[in-house]
């Protein structure tokens, strides 16, 4: 795989809301760009890949349709209050030290299986931006 895998964690938001967050590093060793262009997860309904946009003085969430962009030798770091997975429908409460299966899909390396490790809890969401509901 031409796609190196750092730091894999994912942090619950919240026990009811039934959503987490998913963060990884992500470096293309390989001779051409790529993309990360869909992850799915086992314990979740659905799972997206999504970004913040800054609009004016507002900053929203939205999912990324066309994926993360990796260019060659540069690490790109899916973090909180930047790029991320987001699970949604979880099928079962996610705990601390858990392993949180996910499979990541690339343009041209294909798919790559990884264990995220639940690590903390905390919002990923408007109260972490500092946005006004």
């Amino acid at each position: 795989m031409s796609i190196e895998i750092h730091r894999p964690w994912a942090r619950l938001q919240t026990v009811e809301s039934g959503e987490a967050a998913g963060f990884v590093t992500l470096t293309n060793r390989g001779s051409e760009p790529d993309r990360l262009v869909a992850a799915t997860c086992a314990l979740a309904a659905k799972t997206e890949i999504w970004g913040i946009k800054v609009v004016g003085a507002e900053l929203r969430m939205l999912p990324l349709e066309k994926g993360v962009f990796l260019e060659v030798g540069m690490a790109v770091e899916l973090k909180p209050r930047g790029y991320h997975l987001f699970f949604q429908g979880l099928k079962q409460p996610l705990v601390r030290g858990q392993k949180v299966p996910v499979t990541l899909t690339f343009a041209k390396a294909g798919t790559c299986e990884v264990e995220l490790v639940v690590e903390a809890e905390g919002a990923i969401n408007r109260d972490t931006l500092g946005m006004a509901t």
